[in-house]
């Protein structure tokens, strides 16, 4: 892996991590791309960019923090005095902060149990250009949706265990190619009442436990693993500072939009990205039967999957 190509997948992990357009169907149109140009890049198993997940995936991870540090912060000291108030009380009544906690482990926990499911028996089922097509304009009608959404009731203080299992099916259903995470779990949201700032700090903070989680499972492969790495530190470097960066800018954009109610812009764009999608298909001739990887394989550590057989390049989000 060059630096070249190190810095153009930090740069499409930190942008499409957030933005709600499905990262995987860009990841893959990249994957496509740098294999056609003949770059000799690593098999998506391989230690190298099983790494290379991990390495970006804490960039943007770091961009949650940076970004979202205030809330984030409120959250964690509030839990904080909240656990100290639990051991006097014997309630989670009135203790919001460690209520929302809770919940958000019972997001992930949903998302878990449906996600094990979907990527057992669904992912190589939706993985066809014609499905992922499809998805993509589900993805674009929520988006449009959420633009309209005007009765909203229920404040941090208010979020239920109902709301919470409802957004982990929401998480869990992004797994199937051509869904949004992002634009899932938020739509979720605000289908339950969330006000938009809430619906969108949730949404991200639910992020957090469910992508460590994944990327963890998946770095169990990295042991025992004693040879040299083919590809150079300087490029997981080089891919944790840009995916960092621009993760945080593309954070800070969406949550400027989502506030605003400007998400049909990205309503269009998947529905034309929809339109390419089916159009302009990667041929099935140019890859072989030794370097394509079985459509169930192509799962991300962020919870989404590639629309169909990729060439070995795989960094998603």
């Amino acid at each position: 892996m060059t630096l070249a190509e190190a810095l153009l997948l930090g740069v499409i992990q930190g942008l499409f991590m957030f933005i709600p357009v499905s990262s995987s169907s860009h990841l893959v149109l990249t994957q496509h791309w740098l294999s056609a140009s003949g770059s000799p890049l690593p098999s998506p198993q391989s230690p190298e960019m099983i790494l290379f997940n991990l390495v970006v995936h804490l960039g943007t991870m770091v961009s949650v923090v940076v970004v979202m540090h205030q809330p984030l912060g409120r959250l964690l000291r509030g839990t904080v005095r909240d656990l100290a108030l639990l051991r006097r009380r014997g309630t989670l009544r009135h203790l919001i902060h460690l209520r929302l906690m809770v919940l958000g482990a019972v997001t992930t926990a949903v998302t878990g149990v449906l996600g094990l499911v979907i990527r057992a028996y669904g992912t190589g089922v939706f993985a066809a250009p014609w499905a992922v097509s499809a998805l993509l304009l589900l993805t674009g009608a929520v988006l449009w949706w959420t633009d309209s959404v005007r009765s909203t009731w229920r404040s941090a203080a208010q979020v239920t265990v109902l709301a919470a299992v409802v957004i982990g099916f929401a998480q869990a259903a992004a797994l199937l190619p051509g869904l949004s995470r992002s634009g899932l779990t938020i739509a979720a949201a605000l289908a339950v009442g969330m006000h938009r700032r809430t619906a969108a700090q949730y949404s991200f903070f639910a992020a957090i436990p469910t992508i460590m989680a994944a990327t963890g499972l998946k770095s169990l492969s990295l042991l025992g693993h004693s040879e040299t790495l083919a590809v150079g530190w300087e490029a997981y470097v080089l891919a944790l500072i840009v995916s960092a960066v621009v993760g945080a800018g593309a954070l800070w954009l969406v949550l400027r939009m989502l506030y605003r109610g400007y998400f049909r812009v990205f309503a269009v764009y998947v529905i034309l990205l929809a339109v390419v999608t089916l159009l302009v298909q990667p041929d099935a001739g140019e890859t072989s039967g030794e370097d394509r990887v079985p459509a169930g394989q192509q799962q991300t550590a962020g919870g989404e999957a590639a629309p169909w057989c990729a060439p070995p390049v795989r960094v998603e989000g």
